[in-house]
């Protein structure tokens, strides 16, 4: 998750860089988290806070490999900037984040979080690969940013 620690009260605009995970049948994985702040449910693809010093490719692949333990070679340069407003914790996220590529081979690859922080442990509830996206779905135009990365044929077929 892109939060900060704690229920703060205030608002954030923390880089952060998302990635967008296909399985060769074309499910979406999605990262299930639940803020006792809001008491909401959220669906959203893996991702999370860009470090001094780090590049948003950088990011997105460091983020993916501590969430799910996937590949980070699997992220593509290819990515679409989502302008985002939301809260987490308690804290307004307002911001325009990267959304990259990554696709696999497989179908619905093993997800296992390694290396999530204390904040994320107490958050996570699971992840799925899915192929329709949920109501609670991060951001909300999912659909369209998945379509606008996957836009180019080449990007889908690697021939």
């Amino acid at each position: 998750m892109t939060a900060q620690a704690g229920a703060q009260a205030g608002s954030s605009d923390r880089p952060a860089a998302r990635v967008v995970c296909l399985d060769r049948d074309g499910r979406v994985l999605l990262m299930h988290w639940y803020d006792p702040v809001s008491r909401l449910h959220v669906w959203e693809p893996p991702g999370g806070g860009i470090d001094a010093g780090e590049t948003a490719l950088e990011a997105a692949r460091r983020e993916l490999g501590e969430e799910t333990g996937l590949p980070a070679s699997a992220v593509r340069e290819r990515f679409v900037e989502v302008t985002r407003d939301f809260s987490w914790l308690g804290v307004r996220y307002v911001k325009t984040e990267p959304f990259f590529l990554a696709m696999f081979d497989g179908a619905r690859p093993e997800v296992v979080p390694g290396e999530l922080t204390e904040e994320e442990r107490e958050v996570y509830r699971g992840y799925a690969w899915v192929e329709e996206l949920p109501d609670s779905v991060e951001p909300p135009e999912l659909a369209e940013v998945i379509a606008k990365l996957t836009a180019d044929p080449a990007v889908t077929d690697p021939a």
